[in-house]
C-alpha cells in the first residue's frame, strides 16, 4: 500500500498503549470497526499527553483523520498503538499513529489537532513547553490544516436522516469525533467487510451538539449534516 505518511522516527518521543478488540469493537465478522480505531486513536493521543504532564490550559480537537488499512485488526487481538508528533503549525500539530497486531494487523494514521481555547471558541498557539516534548519526533516538519474534501453535497446526493444518542456525546457536549466513524460502518454493514488495503479520510469542519443529523452520500464522499442542514463532518471511503 502506497502512502504519504511518514514513518515513524528514528529519534524522539514515541509513545505506545495497548489496546485490546472485546466484543463492543467488532463487526459481526469480527473485524474491528473503524469507530473502534478512532476511539483506541484518541485514547492514545490522551494518554500522551497525560503521561508528558505538560501543563496546557487548552484543549485539542481533530480537524482531519487519514485511515490507511493493510490489514484489519481482529476480535482478541492485542494491538500496540505507537503514537507520535509528526509536523507542527501555528496552532495545530499532527500526529501519527500506527496500530498492529500478532495477528498481521496494521493500521497507520495521521491526524491534524488543532489546539484550542478549552471552551473551544478559538484557536491558541501550542502549549508553552510542547517543543521539548515533540519537537525531536517532528524533526521540524510543517503541516497544514486546510480541508480538501468537496464542502457541499451535489443536489442528486441521496439524503436520509439519522440520530446520533445522548452516549455519543463527549465531556464537551459535542457529538464525539470517533462516533461520526459509525456513518461509515452503517453503509459499510449493507456489504461484506471491506477489501483489504482500504484507505478513508474524514474531516471535521464544526462541533455539534444535535443528535438529530442528516446524510448525504454521492460517489465516494459522505456528508454529515446537522438536523439544520450544515455540514459537520466529510469523509471519502473506498
Amino acid at each position: 500500500m502506497t502512502s504519504d505518511l511518514v514513518p515513524r522516527p528514528v529519534e524522539g518521543r514515541v509513545f505506545h498503549v495497548e489496546a485490546t478488540a472485546g466484543l463492543g469493537d467488532v463487526a459481526p465478522s469480527g473485524r474491528v470497526r473503524l469507530d473502534t480505531v478512532a476511539r483506541w486513536l484518541q485514547d492514545a493521543a490522551w494518554a500522551d499527553a497525560a503521561d508528558s504532564g505538560l501543563a496546557d490550559e487548552g484543549a485539542w480537537f481533530v480537524r482531519s483523520m487519514r485511515v490507511e488499512v493493510e490489514r484489519f485488526p481482529r476480535f482478541g487481538e492485542a494491538c500496540d498503538v505507537a503514537t507520535w508528533c509528526s509536523g507542527t503549525g501555528a496552532l495545530w500539530a499532527e500526529r501519527r499513529t500506527s496500530v498492529t497486531g500478532p495477528g498481521g494487523a496494521r493500521v497507520e494514521t495521521a491526524a491534524i489537532w488543532v489546539h484550542m481555547e478549552a471552551d473551544g471558541s478559538r484557536p491558541r498557539p501550542l502549549p508553552a513547553g510542547f517543543d521539548r516534548f515533540y519537537a525531536a519526533a517532528a524533526a521540524g516538519r510543517r503541516v497544514r490544516a486546510r480541508l480538501r474534501h468537496d464542502p457541499q453535497p451535489p443536489d442528486d446526493a441521496t439524503k436520509e436522516p439519522w440520530r446520533f444518542r445522548a452516549a455519543d456525546l463527549d465531556l464537551a457536549a459535542h457529538v464525539n469525533n470517533a462516533v461520526y466513524w459509525t456513518v461509515v460502518e452503517e453503509q459499510l454493514a449493507a456489504a461484506p467487510d471491506p477489501s483489504e488495503p482500504y484507505v478513508a479520510e474524514i474531516e471535521h469542519r464544526g462541533p455539534t451538539a444535535e443528535r438529530d443529523a442528516i446524510i448525504r452520500r454521492a460517489g465516494s464522499q459522505t456528508w454529515i449534516c446537522a438536523g439544520h442542514g450544515e455540514v459537520v463532518a466529510t469523509v471519502v471511503a473506498g
